[in-house]
């Protein structure tokens, strides 16, 4: 009898998660690709981007984004330095020489929620009517702010999720970074389809834009700045709360921004639960039953193939579901690997699967109780929530800008 309710069990996990994904296709099959229309966008606009020690890459985004097609007179880009201690100043400073319109500021004080702390104090002296952020070992496309401007001018959008690629389409991949850039665009492709249905709240601080005004009506970070990370999904739901209508992805391959995978499995688990932690701090009920779903599903899977090794009939349930994933899964992620170029990846899509399994169970457990290392600093785990071992020194945020 339980062996029998067991498997029902499965199979209706199975049947929901099936339902889910391909509703997610039909979704992002149903955006249009977006081409700005004749005329020139003249939204003034400012690129925040935080940054701490990032020598290696501050100089190669900030030449991307000088290099934009949009009007060097309408935009500036802001960098914010989060206490770095290697040569990222040196590096934006030289850069200031041949740029009037990039800024370099800095924290002048050690606390908790640094990302969100270095966003806020380039919103304060930022001089454009849409913020734009994006991460300091980004790349942007050439058209990246032509195309955010006007989409934004067209919508009149409130807040843009815009795309973001991981990897270079046609460089050669290791086991990790396949599984990696993998695993993301299925993220984007989930992005995508969820914020054009108004489903639920998901996007990338890699590639974000908003309204001043907007970021400000909500009171900014306020209320969720207890934590580390959440300085994009968090704040987009909401803005979303205030202006629902006013939220929307940009799909354009002009528009995406992108970065490069983690090169350690140190570096990827860390990332991936910094991510993860997250998730007690969603107030939107539509995502959380979506991950209690997938979470759900995968660790009834590492289940069965635990069950396996005890009693055959549970692997056969098993490899039936893994079949059965693959399979409903695969269209959905070859058509958004396709968007951005990277459909030859898919090769390795069924290989990894049993993989990605032990790796959403693991990830998503440790995102609840585990810590992390992000930036050189280490956030632990306090009742559920995500606390940099960092203490503040001081209340006021800010510091110095050049």
């Amino acid at each position: 009898m339980l062996m029998v309710l067991s498997t029902i069990l499965v199979c209706s996990l199975l049947a929901a998660y099936g339902v889910l994904i391909a509703w997610y296709r039909r979704l992002w099959l149903a955006i249009p690709e977006f081409e700005p229309t004749a005329g020139a966008a003249r939204t003034r606009m400012s690129i925040v981007i935080p940054a701490r020690n990032e020598e290696a890459n501050i100089g190669r985004c900030i030449e991307s984004l000088l290099s934009q097609s949009y009007p060097m007179e309408l935009y500036e880009v802001i960098v914010v330095d989060d206490h770095s201690t290697d040569g990222t100043r040196g590096i934006v400073t030289a850069l200031q020489a041949s740029a009037h319109n990039l800024v370099y500021a800095s924290l002048d004080t050690e606390g908790g929620a640094h990302k969100k702390r270095a966003i806020e104090t380039g919103i304060g002296i930022a001089s454009g009517d849409l913020i734009v952020t994006t991460d300091a070992d980004c790349l942007a496309h050439p058209d990246w702010l032509q195309t955010l401007a006007a989409f934004y001018e067209e919508k009149r959008a409130r807040f843009i999720a815009a795309p973001v690629r991981m990897g270079k389409p046609g460089l050669p991949h290791s086991a990790l970074s396949t599984f990696q850039i993998l695993d993301f665009i299925t993220l984007q492709g989930i992005t995508g389809a969820a914020v054009s249905a108004g489903f639920h709240s998901m996007c990338n601080g890699a590639n974000l834009a908003y309204e001043k005004k907007a970021f400000e009506t909500v009171g900014g970070f306020r209320d969720i700045d207890d934590i580390p990370s959440g300085d994009d999904m968090l704040l987009m739901h909401k803005i979303y709360l205030q202006y629902p209508d006013s939220v929307h992805f940009l799909k354009s391959r002009s528009a995406i921004v992108s970065t490069a995978p983690e090169k350690t499995f140190s570096a990827f688990v860390h990332q991936r639960v910094r991510w993860a932690s997250k998730a007690d701090r969603y107030d939107d009920r539509r995502i959380s039953r979506v991950l209690v779903l997938v979470y759900a599903l995968n660790a009834a899977m590492l289940v069965l193939l635990v069950a396996a090794c005890f009693n055959r009939w549970w692997l056969w349930v098993f490899l039936g579901g893994i079949l059965f994933k693959t399979l409903v899964e695969y269209p959905f992620v070859k058509n958004v690997a396709g968007f951005f170029g990277q459909r030859a990846l898919m090769n390795w899509f069924a290989v990894l699967q049993p993989f990605h399994i032990v790796y959403i169970v693991v990830v998503g457990w440790m995102g609840k109780f585990a810590g992390y290392r992000w930036k050189g600093r280490t956030v632990t785990k306090r009742k559920g929530r995500a606390i940099s071992n960092q203490k503040d020194r001081s209340v006021p945020t800010g510091g110095a800008v050049q």
